[in-house]
């Protein structure tokens, strides 16, 4: 555990029931939250990287306009 989170342990120990408890569900949303986008960013990857090379073949088959992109 780093220093900062046990000064906020500390710190939090010294409330009341009720608040220790919202201040853990708040933590434990967060957490959960971060979870969720993680999965959510890593399922998007395989996506994006199709749609790119989607978008590169187009390109090269001369089925686009505009600037070249180097990539």
């Amino acid at each position: 555990m780093t220093k900062l989170l046990e000064r906020a342990v500390e710190k939090t120990k010294k409330l009341p029931d009720s608040e220790q408890d919202a201040i853990a569900a708040l933590i434990l949303e967060e957490l959960e939250d971060e979870m969720r986008w993680e999965k959510a960013f890593a399922r998007s990857q395989d996506a994006l990287a199709k749609l790119a090379q989607e978008a590169m073949a187009e390109h090269r088959a001369g089925k686009t306009k505009g600037r070249s992109v180097t990539l």
